[in-house]
């Protein structure tokens, strides 16, 4: 669903990628395992920009020969989610905010895909919106 297929390519002894669902990222290294180790946060990052401009994050689309898969946590799936279903119901974080009687510093970290928080307050607000965080275990 958030799998990200990226396109590296090398160039001049170093790597960097793109990623045709999320144009918006970049990431590079001295070897393709740095590359992929940055990917991660650097879909991460992009996907901060969507929220900065109230967009909609898209799905994933398949990946193409040759592509690699960067598989983000479930962490930042869940506020992917939580993203998305605030954007359905045409909310901002200043709505989710009275929705929860939460403050705006802790909205702002529950869409904040860089930040660590607590997944049973990411599910809590994604049940105020009327969604059920779960949780599956498929084989690698």
């Amino acid at each position: 669903m958030y799998d990200y297929a990226i396109s590296v390519n090398e160039e001049a002894g170093s790597f960097w990628s793109s990623c045709d669902d999320i144009p918006e990222a970049h990431s590079a290294g001295d070897t393709l395992e740095e590359l992929l180790i940055h990917a991660a946060e650097g879909l991460e990052v992009a996907l901060s920009i969507y929220v900065d401009q109230l967009r909609h994050i898209p799905k994933a689309s398949p990946p193409k020969e040759g592509q690699h898969v960067i598989r983000l946590s479930a962490l930042v799936v869940a506020k992917v989610e939580l993203w998305n279903a605030m954007r359905d119901k045409g909310m901002r974080k200043a709505d989710l905010c009275r929705l929860l009687g939460a403050a705006q510093t802790k909205v702002d970290r529950l869409v904040d895909f860089e930040h660590s928080s607590k997944i049973e307050q990411v599910e809590s607000a994604l049940a105020a919106l009327g969604k059920r965080l779960v949780v599956s275990v498929e084989p690698a």
